[in-house]
């Protein structure tokens, strides 16, 4: 959960994938309609083990190949501020964009925006807003190396753009009770306002499993009704739903929050130390990730809670073990990983901005989330300067940039003509 959530709770009356094919996740999801058979409901979710569950091995991270001339093209032309600047994703306030802001993610060279807050304007002075800054993106041999848009558009008190335009998005457990041929065309109509508004990325569905047993004492999810359902089969379906019917429309996803902010309590934007003590490796709770990622989904954003039974000593996302051997080994991911907020959250508030970045990296990540831009030149100066050191550590770099290019051709967003 990223860090708009903590600026809503404050005011709870107010309304808040290399990447495939988006055609692959739409047929993947051609079932959408059929109905779903309840899954028992417990305190804890139901442990299953299938072929795929081997033990955990450290496992490579190849790269993307889909349209590899173009993004190899872009690839070789950047200079390795640019290569850096591919792998942030800065927050910007969609209300009311701060120019010393824009200029800070300029000048490091940021490939991503983060549409932040709330905003009341709708599509037309969105696009325009948007517009403003998406000029200053970075070109590479005299062409331009488009920005990702992105947003927190999930539903209920989780929305940041509304206004003239946008529908209210009612919130994950409501989207949930409709059939999900329903929830997919909706779906479809709520990526269309996104599109229209320059907005290519949503940093949606959830795909967190909250317990019936726990519900709205789990803060950053139950607590805002987030979720699409209390069992693993209910929030499979939806979040499956969701995601194809964006990918029908063109704008891509990010499954969250891997592996799971269903079993915690606190929340991690406002609370150090927030730990998952039930979820293992082989939980029922990883199914929507598993299924979204054999759907195609482009994104998965990781956490920033401890998980005892998967890797006791690090936060997920600065954890070798849930990223590189879970999520890319087990799961075989192969879109982007991007990290929860890491620029303001309490959870990461014991690191400093350049051990968060170079941690993330390390562990196997690829972009890098901060909702505050004021953190972006340390984090950067720390990721060239390790690459500098450890020719692993720029491996990784460079894989990362290569990933975060793929899904930019994947929206259209470099020119492969």
């Amino acid at each position: 959960m990223t860090s708009r959530v903590r600026q809503i709770r404050s005011r709870r009356s107010a309304a808040l994938r290399c990447a495939a094919p988006l055609v692959t996740l739409a047929l993947a999801a051609g079932g959408c309609g059929a109905s779903v058979t309840p899954g028992r409901i417990g305190d804890s979710p139901r442990s299953t083990t299938t072929a795929a569950d081997a033990p955990l091995a450290a496992a490579s991270t190849p790269s993307p190949t889909g349209a590899a001339t173009c993004t190899d093209r872009y690839f070789s032309g950047m200079t390795t501020a640019q290569r850096v600047g591919q792998l942030f994703m800065g927050g910007i306030s969609a209300a009311h964009p701060d120019q010393a802001q824009l200029r800070t993610l300029r000048d490091n060279h940021v490939g991503a925006i983060m549409l932040t807050g709330r905003s009341t304007a709708g599509v037309t002075a969105t696009r325009n807003t948007v517009d403003g800054f998406r000029g200053q993106a970075d070109q590479v041999g005299g062409r331009r190396v488009g920005l990702l848009v992105a947003t927190d558009q999930e539903g209920g008190q989780v929305q940041v753009l509304n206004g003239p335009g946008f529908s209210a998005m009612p919130n994950g457990l409501t989207q949930g009770s409709w059939p999900t041929s329903t929830l997919r065309s909706q779906a479809a109509g709520w990526a269309k306002q996104l599109k229209a508004a320059g907005v290519n990325l949503n940093l949606a569905p959830v795909a967190d499993v909250v317990p019936t047993s726990l519900g709205t004492r789990n803060m950053p999810i139950g607590s805002f009704r987030r979720e699409y359902g209390h069992t693993p089969e209910t929030v499979t379906s939806h979040s499956g739903a969701f995601a194809a019917g964006f990918a029908q429309s063109g704008v891509l996803t990010t499954l969250k929050h891997f592996p799971g902010l269903g079993q915690v309590i606190g929340n991690t934007d406002v609370t150090a130390n927030v730990v998952d003590s039930v979820t293992t490796a082989n939980s029922a709770g990883l199914e929507p990730f598993r299924a979204g990622i054999r759907a195609g989904s482009p994104f998965v954003m990781v956490s920033s809670a401890t998980y005892t039974k998967i890797d006791p000593k690090h936060l997920a996302a600065f954890s070798p073990t849930v990223i590189s051997e879970l999520l890319r080994g087990r799961l075989g991911f192969k879109g982007v990983v991007i990290s929860d907020d890491i620029g303001n959250a309490v959870a990461v508030r014991s690191f400093t901005p350049a051990q968060r970045a170079v941690n993330f990296i390390a562990a196997g990540g690829n972009m890098i989330l901060t909702v505050r831009p004021s953190t972006v030149p340390a984090m950067t100066q720390a990721v060239e300067a390790r690459m500098r050191q450890d020719a692993s550590f720029r491996a990784k770099v460079d894989d990362s940039v290569r990933r975060i290019l793929a899904a930019k051709q994947s929206a259209g967003l470099l020119d492969c003509h």
